[in-house]
């Protein structure tokens, strides 16, 4: 018996008499019914810190024991069949990585994570998934990372991934699928701010053009390595994705379908013009106007009959699948063509179209559309760098002032030579200029005055003789600071030339 049930029992006892015992059996199954129990490591774990590892342990349930202040839980590597709604007994809180990966899981009942709310990484790869029923993953708000790879998935309903509002990235590489789940992106409470999308090792036959070139703008669908027809819009897809250096292409170049022109795709080849510039065409339009824009690159008139796509900057139109109440339309020859142009029309605009060969790197499939006064905005630019022009001009002009006084500082109070106190020393050079301070004031460790001593020395001829003694430098240290200012440059000019008056 515990200490704390010991005094309660003592407590309770009053001269000897034991006739409320029954009181304090009730107080003590109330203190155990609300003192914590701490829950230890099962033995076949290994616990550290706030990690636990129960990996292949052969489990085929969650052991009850477990300590909730886990926030890493790994559970891989055992014989675990299902996730019922009780599967964890207590909740985990602090819970952020949860490992299910090699495992025999294939069914996952409705709320079974809702014991988990803070949840962020989640990783149920190699199971027996086979259908993803709507709603299994409810309570996951949090959750950024979905791993779900190397099951048997072929279907997933409606509302699978309904409350994933947080989902970054979802791996569903190695299954079953047969369709491109769109859904992801246009259901209510999906993950629609996913920016992953691993659809690689599939059995997708045809993708989505359109909607795909709308998708990857926001960011990466990998869909290496299935069996895709290849037909126009394919290669015209893929050839933009070159240009563009989509990064899930260009990694796996390799294992994309129309590698090159041979086949049936060979028909897609149209008229292609070299002279493409590298940066963007502009068009101009007034407000209201309208406004025809070609596919650059193409002979006029281009091929009818073919997939043209136009990415605008707000939607992706297709050729054949125009909307006759919308003012924005694309004409069977790969025309776009804008009705009553709008201000929010301007920016970049792309066309998509199969040219049966890789692109020029001086060629440029995107034009710029500019809806309202060209002059305006140009007038706008030259302001805009005319200021900044001045501005520069006058940071240059204040740089170049600081330069000069910090040069004339250092002119002015430092040393370019040693002053040598012996006179036969020719360190400086005939050359040079002397500036020093006063030497008697150096050797007594005083310093009477802040004032240095200058002197020219006059420049000795070049094609004197060699063997003619040369002027030795010339200690100036008698002469004060106070007579060169006084007597000016002539009492200079007179010491330099009768150094026997400086004795």
């Amino acid at each position: 018996m515990s200490p704390i049930a010991s005094q309660l029992l003592d407590r309770t006892s009053v001269g000897g008499s034991r006739w409320n015992l029954a009181f304090a059996a009730l107080l003590l199954a109330l203190w155990l019914g609300f003192y914590p129990s701490v829950a230890t490591c099962p033995p076949y774990c290994l616990c550290a810190s706030d990690i636990i590892s129960c990996s292949g342990c052969s489990l085929s349930a969650l052991p009850s024991d477990l300590p909730s202040y886990a926030t890493r839980l790994d559970l891989s590597h055992n014989v675990l069949t299902e996730l019922s709604v009780d599967w964890i007994s207590q909740p985990f809180d602090r819970l952020a990585t949860l490992v299910l990966s090699q495992n025999s899981i294939s069914q996952i009942e409705v709320n079974a994570f809702t014991v988990t709310p803070h949840l962020l990484h989640l990783d149920l790869s190699s199971n027996r998934l086979t259908v993803l029923n709507s709603s299994i993953f409810t309570g996951l708000k949090e959750l950024k990372e979905l791993l779900l790879f190397g099951n048997q998935i072929i279907q997933m309903n409606p509302g699978a991934f309904s409350d994933l509002y947080s989902l970054q990235k979802l791996y569903l590489s190695g299954n079953r699928l047969t369709a491109f789940p769109l859904g992801l992106y246009w259901e209510p409470g999906g993950p629609h701010n996913l920016t992953f999308l691993d659809l690689s090792y599939n059995r997708l036959s045809k993708v989505p053009v359109q909607s795909l070139l709308s998708l990857t703008q926001q960011g990466g669908i990998y869909l290496q390595d299935n069996p895709l027809v290849c037909d126009c819009a394919l290669l015209a897809l893929q050839e933009y994705w070159m240009w563009k250096q989509y990064r899930p292409l260009v990694e796996f170049r390799g294992e994309y379908p129309c590698r090159d022109n041979s086949g049936p795709w060979s028909e897609c080849s149209q008229d292609v013009v070299s002279d493409m510039p590298l940066e963007a065409q502009t068009y101009q339009v007034e407000p209201g106007k309208w406004l025809r824009v070609p596919c650059p690159g193409f002979a006029s008139p281009a091929q009818e009959g073919l997939d043209w796509f136009w990415v605008t900057p707000k939607t992706v139109l297709n050729s054949s699948t125009n909307d006759p109440s919308a003012r924005l339309i694309v004409f069977p020859n790969g025309t776009l063509e804008i009705q009553g142009a709008l201000m929010e029309d301007s920016g970049t605009y792309g066309c998509v179209a199969a040219r049966g060969r890789h692109y020029d790197p001086n060629e440029s499939p995107e034009v710029s559309v500019v809806v309202g006064n060209l002059s305006k905005a140009s007038t706008s630019d030259l302001a805009h760098r005319s200021s900044a022009e001045h501005f520069n001009t006058a940071f240059t002009t204040l740089a170049s002032c600081v330069v000069s006084i910090i040069l004339v500082l250092l002119y002015l109070y430092l040393t370019p030579c040693r002053c040598r106190e012996n006179r036969e020393s020719r360190g400086c050079g005939g050359r040079a200029f002397i500036l020093c301070s006063d030497p008697r004031e150096v050797e007594s460790g005083q310093r009477r005055s802040n004032g240095k001593r200058v002197a020219f020395l006059e420049p000795q001829a070049e094609d004197s003789d060699i063997g003619s003694p040369k002027t030795s430098a010339m200690h100036l240290g008698h002469v004060t600071t106070e007579g060169i200012l006084k007597n000016g440059s002539r009492t200079v000019g007179q010491t330099l030339s009768d150094p026997a008056q400086m004795a």
